[in-house]
């Protein structure tokens, strides 16, 4: 057996498409990258071809990177650091926002309402306003 076939993680019954793709999957995106190109340079339609699995694939634009440390921050901001001082401080902040951002929500919602509630009124006098000429007009 090769060491590319004890390396793979695919059966041995697997194609060599899926061998290949799993290959650049594990090289990451720079591979599949420099795939893309060479596919250009030897045959176009093949670079073409494998542009557009990249973006269908959605390996293009992915950016799985960023968003996995930035949900691991998300999830240890939220672990006990061990320090009963700073987690109380932390947790009693943690509190605090969320009543500062539920009471600025509030004053946001009343706000819209206020705004939508002067709108209709203005409506509202300029519909009467334009009743009142319409009545003006046939009346003379």
């Amino acid at each position: 057996m090769s060491t590319v076939a004890q390396s793979s993680t695919l059966p041995a019954t697997a194609g060599w498409l899926s061998r290949a793709e799993a290959w650049l999957d594990a090289r990451g995106k720079g591979a599949w990258i420099v795939a893309m190109i060479a596919g250009f340079v030897l045959f176009w339609p093949l670079g073409l071809a494998l542009l557009a699995y990249m973006i269908w694939s959605k390996r293009m634009f992915s950016c799985s990177s960023r968003r996995s440390s930035a949900s691991r921050r998300a999830f240890s901001a939220m672990k006990p650091s061990g320090n009963s001082a700073f987690d109380a401080y932390k947790e009693e902040t943690l509190r605090r926002l969320e009543h500062e951002q539920a009471e600025f929500e509030s004053f946001l919602r009343r706000l819209r309402e206020a705004r939508d509630k002067a709108e209709f009124d203005e409506f509202m006098k300029e519909r009467d306003t334009r009743a009142r000429d319409d009545e003006g007009e046939t009346a003379s």
